[in-house]
């Protein structure tokens, strides 16, 4: 009860100083003052809008009853910029009030003997006057005409590649190919377009952090002149967490003549792979390999040559060979002389 109280004193004097504040003289002058200020605006404002000026207006194009067989080889334009003068009152109603209805083009007559519809001049600039007031100049509009160029479709199956950029946690990685479902599509374009066409994109897809598998549905980059018969696919990116595996792999000189006698040291090196957990009783030491053709050591003058894995599984992504330079020693082989 006790703070109710003095929050009703409070309130009640506040209300008090505000009334005193708006009956002193000073704050009756300064809202005469601002009422007069306004006034002023507004008719100035009136003055203004009697004014003429010019602005760019935009009226939307519509293209209806395109035919199925048929592709456009460049964009077409999806509005009309028309430069016009007025008094400021009906540039003002454009902008807040009206709304332009587009301008429907109705392509289902087009010209199939051909490669290239032209709407003229005069058919926009009737369209145009349409939706403007009487009083309404028009000085310019663009494009002019429209020109269409376009030519019978035909279509090919193209892969479809991953575009982003993919980033895990600390221990994690990605632990095989991404999938792409489906990995094909159908483009279908002019065949001047589909010869330029190789490969189909993903829209950008950034994973950060990521520490388990990502199944994304994404969309596909549409290409200028070309249609695709399919708009998304799904994007599987396999993330697994990672683990150490060590094992020790022998160093096999090939294609060694029999007149000669080839010794390395080490016969064998150590080998630190990175590998999904998953993975790690499948990885042997069968399934490494470090082969080194006879010819490049023949080649070799130093005694000393670097080598690497020539075989592991596609899921080996980050190995580390210790050593990864071998020394040799070539003798001649007098029993097979």
């Amino acid at each position: 009860m006790v703070r109710l109280d003095g929050l009703i004193r409070t309130f009640k004097s506040t209300v008090t100083d505000i009334k005193a504040f708006l009956h002193r003289r000073r704050w009756k002058e300064a809202l005469i003052f601002f009422c007069f200020v306004l006034l002023s605006f507004g008719f100035w404002l009136l003055q203004a809008l009697q004014q003429e000026y010019e602005t760019d207006l935009s009226i939307p194009v519509r293209y209806n009853n395109v035919p199925a067989n048929i592709i456009f080889e460049s964009k077409i334009p999806d509005k009309i910029t028309v430069h016009v003068r007025d008094k400021g009152s009906a540039l003002l109603n454009y902008t807040l009030g009206q709304k332009f209805r587009a301008i429907t083009l109705n392509l289902e007559s087009l010209p199939m003997d051909t490669d290239r519809f032209i709407i003229s001049r005069n058919s926009l600039e009737t369209d145009i006057q349409k939706q403007i007031l009487a009083s309404t100049t028009v000085y310019n509009f663009e494009p002019q005409r429209i020109l269409l160029n376009y030519g019978l479709r035909k279509s090919k199956e193209v892969p479809v590649v991953f575009n982003g950029s993919v980033s895990t946690e600390s221990g994690f990685l990605v632990s095989s190919d991404i999938i792409i479902t489906p990995s094909q599509v159908t483009v279908y374009a002019s065949q001047s377009v589909l010869d330029t066409i190789q490969k189909v994109k993903t829209t950008f897809v950034d994973i950060k952090d990521a520490k388990k598998s990502i199944t994304k549905n994404t969309e596909l980059e549409q290409i200028n002149g070309a249609n695709l018969g399919t708009e998304r696919v799904s994007v599987i990116i396999p993330i697994e967490e990672y683990t150490e595996k060590t094992l020790q792999v022998p160093v096999e000189v090939v294609q060694v003549p029999a007149k000669y006698k080839l010794r390395t040291f080490p016969q064998s090196v150590e080998v630190l792979c990175n590998i999904p957990i998953s993975k790690f009783k499948d990885l042997t030491n069968e399934s490494l390999a470090i082969q080194v053709p006879f010819q490049d050591l023949e080649e070799n003058v130093t005694g000393s040559f670097t080598i690497d894995l020539t075989k592991k599984p596609d899921w080996v992504k980050n190995y580390t060979l210790n050593p990864n330079t071998i020394e040799f020693i070539l003798e001649a082989n007098y029993m097979n002389r």
